[in-house]
């Protein structure tokens, strides 16, 4: 005798079903990801503050013209583009690219050594690299001590250049993971292409351009949407060395943020500016999503 096969559960039941082992995951995002996003946006339209005031009235979207008309804000949003390109797009991601492709010619006691300094600097806390870098760039700091020794002049680069300052201590700091993800892409580029332009006579730039970054394109897209994401809210290291001045001229977006939310206690203009900066984030991701799913 023969036994009839049972019905197939409802639709419904089996959405369910595959849905239990990511609820768990969903409701933590709900709960320290999403609700705090939402509250953000709501004190934003808001003119809260810590002190001086009973209760917050809803102002809609004076904040944000606010912000928009104030010339401090404007020279935080330049400063901001400044530090990201300078440091991020130019400095970690081209020097990622040349250490991880002169790292694969050296020999192995130069990759240990080079790859221990250079990762030594990622994996140290921010607050730790800045005060190295404030004792570097400082007017009785090591660097001027260099320069002293080879008879060149010194200055307070941390006043002079307070934001290129800043900018090369990120680049010293966040240069290994760039270097990382390249290795890894060259390190899948088939030896036998290579080998095969070499032959053909292809120049080490000819060959860079025309089959080293196209070959690891997606992994130059996912770098500079990540280092990107990690400059703009780069703030313990900036307040370290410089805390934005002198007179604002290192003060980017999340120093800006700070000032006006903590230390003037104005939290929903405080907040305003943290969802504009979330706007600059997301106007970047968007870039380079568009620009990883172009095809070469």
């Amino acid at each position: 005798m023969t036994r009839r096969p049972g019905r197939p559960p409802h639709p419904a039941l089996r959405s369910l079903t595959r849905a239990l082992p990511v609820a768990p995951a969903t409701v933590l995002l709900v709960l320290f990801l999403a609700g705090p996003i939402a509250y953000c946006v709501s004190i934003a339209f808001t003119d809260l503050q810590l002190t001086g005031q009973a209760e917050d009235s809803f102002v809609g979207l004076e904040n944000f013209r606010t912000a928009f008309g104030d010339e401090a804000f404007r020279n935080a949003v330049w400063l901001t583009l400044v530090f990201t390109v300078v440091s991020a797009l130019l400095g970690q991601n081209t020097l990622g690219l040349a250490l991880a492709a002169l790292m694969r010619r050296a020999s192995k006691p130069v990759r240990t050594l080079v790859g221990g300094v250079v990762v030594t600097a990622w994996v140290l806390p921010e607050v730790v690299a800045g005060f190295l870098l404030y004792a570097f760039f400082r007017r009785e700091g090591t660097l001027n001590a260099v320069l002293d020794w080879l008879g060149l002049p010194t200055q307070n680069w941390l006043y002079t250049l307070p934001i290129l300052a800043v900018s090369f201590a990120n680049v010293w700091r966040g240069t290994a993971f760039s270097m990382l993800v390249y290795s890894a892409a060259l390190d899948e580029i088939p030896k036998e292409i290579t080998e095969a332009a070499e032959v053909d006579g292809a120049s080490g730039p000819r060959r860079l351009w025309h089959i080293t970054l196209p070959m690891i394109r997606r992994s130059i897209g996912t770098n500079l949407m990540l280092i990107t994401l990690q400059t703009l809210s780069v703030f313990g290291l900036i307040w370290v060395m410089t805390r934005g001045g002198p007179g604002g001229r290192s003060q980017t977006l999340p120093l800006f943020m700070y000032e006006e939310a903590f230390q003037k206690s104005m939290i929903g203009y405080g907040t305003a500016v943290a969802l504009l900066l979330l706007v600059v984030g997301s106007l970047f991701s968007v870039v380079y999503l568009r620009l990883l799913r172009t095809e070469v």
